[in-house]
């Protein structure tokens, strides 16, 4: 390999850099890690079909054959994952990354028929024959090796394609059809050469492995006393000077770490990590030594209900006068169990408890306890809490009759509008009827065509005096 010995400092820069950002904790594959890595898919994991679980520190590949099913793209590179297992029922898989781990050896693929992509990038793989265990994933592609103790060996590359015909690519690198009749000619003797670098390789393996079992052995012997440590703490004999010492101590020690050459192995990239985690307690340690965190005073020692929002979530507090109750509106988490929550309403203040923090609002006025309800939205994760007031208000009723004229109205409006065609009269009795009858001053006169204005003639009216004679003789007058 391009660093198979060298100084730590350099060695492992890469490991140091990303542990250092985790906080170099321990973390097992859970139901709730898979939860949270499936937020793109509304946290269901059964018909998960990408996860990402890079950069956590995980020992062991579990549970997720069992619980993903359906899962086609996996991500796992930058953890402390020793062997390829539990991934065999992963039919759909097609892309695989293992990359930056400390696997040794190829194994357990069988199972994944439509694997088509394998990253295998700076891991510990000394077994190059292992690689024969992926003649059965007729659809695989893609393989990567690069930055393992096999890609040294002589006729690594020959091997690795006369083994597997399937492959269109290599480290990267795309297999012509010359280089794969060239490899397949050669097969018989690349082979051979492969086995036997392969066995001096793994004596190696062997050899450094107990190097590593004797000096952790001699280092759990050069363990300080911890009856000494005891009695010291007893009498108190560390004062600042002795602080000043051990913290200089710390600090050579961890140069001297880094300064030591090592051969790069999967046991030195775990050293590297427990001294991480070792380092960072010790840090925190000495930050939180003599400081105790307050604890916060949800009630006075006068009795006195404060307001608090250790949650930092937003709320809105309505006062419903037309219903005579408060209703408090709490933004909680949409994902968010409702298990995790904790409603407690009382006659002056409410305290909702999410996830273990403290929510707490004073309320203007007394309300009932035993009456209020809390229910939650299924689509946005509010909780709506419902609070009737101690006091109840008396409603006027001309507030509703004033509502009900009004409704009357407009409905009678609505009514004029539809028939405004129609038109009807008002009927009164003559006999209460006091007013002087104008509607029979004036004859109406109706009009009657009776052709040309010329030819109309003009009836007089009739006169009945005793003196008047008609005499035919006379012309007509003319006006």
């Amino acid at each position: 390999m391009g660093v198979a010995s060298g100084y730590r400092g350099y060695a492992h820069r890469s490991a140091f850099i990303s542990f250092q950002g985790q906080g170099a904790t321990m973390v097992r594959i859970t139901e709730n890690l898979i939860r949270q890595r499936a937020e793109h898919n509304n946290c269901e994991i059964f018909s998960l079909e990408e996860i990402s679980l890079h950069q956590q520190e995980i020992e062991r590949i579990e549970h997720i054959d069992k619980w993903c099913r359906d899962l086609k793209i996996v991500y796992l590179q930058n953890n402390l994952i020793p062997k390829i297992e539990n991934v065999g029922r992963l039919k759909k898989l097609e892309y695989l990354n293992l990359a930056l781990n400390n696997i040794e050896r190829i194994e357990n693929l069988e199972g994944c028929e439509f694997l088509q992509k394998l990253d295998l990038t700076v891991n510990f793989v000394g077994e190059l024959t292992s690689v024969e265990s992926l003649k059965l994933n007729v659809h695989l592609q893609e393989l990567y090796l690069v930055g393992n103790p096999c890609c040294d060996f002589a006729g690594y590359r020959k091997f690795v394609i006369a083994t597997l015909p399937q492959l269109k690519s290599l480290d990267g690198k795309e297999i012509t059809r010359s280089e794969w009749i060239q490899a397949l000619q050669e097969y018989p003797i690349v082979r051979q050469q492969v086995v036997e670098q392969q066995q001096a390789y793994i004596l190696k393996r062997t050899k450094e492995k107990e190097t590593v079992q004797k000096n952790l052995k001699d280092k759990e012997n050069n363990k300080p006393d911890p009856g000494q440590k005891t009695e010291n703490k007893k009498n108190n004999t560390i004062d600042e000077e002795d602080k000043g010492k051990k913290n200089i101590d710390e600090d050579e020690m961890n140069r001297k770490f880094w300064n030591e050459p090592t051969e790069y192995t999967p046991e030195s990239r775990l050293e590297v990590h427990k001294h991480i985690e070792k380092m960072r307690k010790l840090k925190d340690k000495d930050k939180n030594q003599g400081k105790q965190k307050p604890q916060r005073i949800h009630i006075t020692s006068e009795g006195r209900v404060l307001n608090v929002n250790e949650p930092k979530i937003d709320f809105l507090l309505t006062d419903d006068e037309e219903n005579n109750q408060f209703i408090l509106d709490l933004a909680v988490y949409r994902h968010m169990d409702t298990s995790l929550l904790d409603i407690d309403v009382q006659p002056t203040y409410v305290c909702v408890m999410v996830k273990g923090k403290v929510f707490q609002l004073v309320l203007p006025e007394e309300v009932k306890p035993d009456s209020s309800s809390a229910k939650r939205s299924q689509t946005t994760g509010h909780l709506l809490i419902t609070m009737p007031k101690v006091q109840e208000v008396v409603k006027p009723k001309l507030k509703s009759t004033s509502r009900t004229q009004s409704a009357t109205y407009s409905k009678s409006h609505t009514h004029v509008t539809r028939t405004t065609q129609h038109s009807e009269k008002l009927e009164v009795d003559p006999s209460k009827h006091r007013c002087v009858d104008l509607t029979n001053i004036v004859t109406e006169r109706k009009s009657v065509a009776q052709g040309p204005i010329k030819f109309h003639q003009l009836k007089l009216p009739e006169r009945n005096s005793d003196d008047f004679q008609d005499n035919p003789e006379v012309p007509a007058l003319v006006d």
